[in-house]
């Protein structure tokens, strides 16, 4: 292997390839801790041309490839094995601006460039790129687009397939897929980006992306209202949306023990009321009138609900997204969970949590249920945080728990990855659940670009 390290380190030079334990150890390690690899070693190229050169190298000699972003996923997708054999290709390095088009509503970027970063460039130019994410100081666009990131907007702007106009790609042989344009429309043929948003880098290394740009919104009102039971909450939206359309930006539904662990373990965090569902509101607007703020608090005064709290300043709006934002930092602290990060139409929400609740209850009596997440688009993160007195041999249960929750997911018309993807965590799980002949196109694709399996091996497919 150190003639192959060599011949690495020739490519991106010396100084950019990590083979030390203490250099190559925060690559090896996924956010959860729930996995740990142990890479031949860590190229970190600074040039699209670099990486090509790296991945025709690895093909040819069968070494396999894991790219890697800002390395905060949740499902393993960017950690290597522990064979020894495969090479991390760390992306922060490449992290430029490379254009950015104030009138086309569009820049693009490399894949290492985190998403806060991206969001400062188009706020530089007075746009708005609106992904957002807890981790989005630390998170990279490449990452985002692998595992095709959602977020707290999706709403009104879209996850990011809806956000990307171009890509350019390595292949698994080296070629260089240039597909980055600023078009909005183009009908000249298959859409290949598409190919490789959400396929977790198992297709090929994404190196660049020209993302669409908005404008950014001038007015913002935020509001909490609480609720008695989750069926009023999704009546809510559809009642919001017709009242209010695109200017309704963002609804986050959080149950009451979200709440509870919030002001259990963070204590500089109080909510301002205590009910059994939570909602969070956002409407933006690009324009600054007061009439949409009368009319929101006109409409909130009409509706039946328990609480309401309508941020006055951006001090409110602060105090009122920490709460929401404390969520996972408190579940974490409060110890160990299995997580499930489902979707379904918004429309199956309530008869879902009803009936998976029962269930659950069923086989754990006085398991710990919680529920949060972006109930506008269906997307709920879905924890169960104990299923045996003091938690003891939690994951023992993990399968079973899967199999509650998932077939019900499936029943309702949903998925077991709604925008944290699929890595090494739920790749059986996959292929238990997913349409038989969606299955076997991925893996003509997988095989036809990626004949010797280099690409992020054993992550989405198996």
């Amino acid at each position: 292997m150190d003639d192959y390290l060599n011949q690495i380190a020739n490519i991106v030079g010396s100084p950019n390839l990590l083979i030390r334990q203490a250099e190559i150890a925060p690559f090896c390690l996924d956010w959860r801790k729930r996995y740990h690899g142990h890479p031949l070693a860590v190229a970190c190229p600074a040039h699209t041309e670099e990486i090509a050169e790296l991945v025709v190298f690895c093909n040819e000699k069968k070494i396999p490839v894991v790219p890697q972003g800002g390395n905060t996923g949740l499902v393993g997708g960017a950690t290597p094995d522990d064979s020894g054999r495969e090479l991390v290709i760390a992306m922060h390095r490449m992290n430029r601006l490379r254009q950015l088009d104030s009138e086309n509503n569009s820049m693009t970027v490399e894949a290492g460039m985190t998403l806060a970063e991206a969001q400062f460039h188009a706020q530089g130019a007075n746009r708005l790129f609106p992904l957002s994410l807890a981790s989005e100081g630390s998170c990279q666009i490449g990452g985002n687009l692998s595992t095709n990131a959602g977020g707290l907007c999706v709403l009104r702007y879209g996850t990011m397939r809806d956000l990307t106009l171009g890509l350019e790609v390595i292949l698994p042989d080296g070629r260089i897929y240039n597909g980055l344009s600023g078009l909005r429309k183009d009908t000249s043929g298959y859409d290949i980006k598409q190919l490789f948003i959400g396929a977790e880098g198992s297709l090929g290394v994404i190196t660049a992306a020209t993302l669409k740009l908005f404008p950014r919104p001038i007015e913002t009102i935020t509001a909490m209202i609480g609720f008695n039971r989750a069926e009023e909450v999704i009546t809510c939206l559809g009642r919001l949306r017709e009242s209010f359309g695109t200017y309704l930006s963002t609804f986050e539904m959080i149950g009451k023990l979200c709440l509870d662990l919030v002001d259990l373990h963070i204590p500089s965090v109080r909510r301002p009321f205590v009910t059994p569902w939570t909602l969070l509101v956002e409407f933006t607007s690009e324009n600054k009138s007061p009439a949409l703020r009368d009319q929101v608090e006109d409409w909130l005064a009409k509706q039946s609900y328990v609480e309401v709290v309508v941020a006055q300043n951006e001090k409110d709006r602060e105090d009122l997204w920490h709460l929401r934002e404390s969520i996972s930092e408190a579940q974490a602290k409060e110890g160990i969970s299995i997580k499930h990060d489902i979707g379904m139409p918004s429309s199956a929400i309530p008869p879902f949590l009803d009936e998976a609740e029962k269930l659950l209850h069923r086989e754990f009596p006085g398991c710990r249920i919680v529920v949060f997440g972006h109930a506008g688009d269906g997307n709920l993160h879905y924890n169960i945080s104990q299923t045996r007195a003091n938690n003891a041999d939690l994951f023992k249960d993990e399968e079973k728990v899967n199999h509650i929750v998932y077939d019900l997911v499936y029943r309702y018309g949903g998925t077991l990855a709604a925008e944290h993807g699929i890595g090494q965590l739920k790749t059986e799980w996959l292929s238990r659940y997913k349409d038989p002949v969606s299955l076997s196109i991925m893996k003509t694709i997988k095989k036809t670009l990626d004949p010797n399996s280099i690409m992020n091996k054993n992550k989405v497919l198996r």
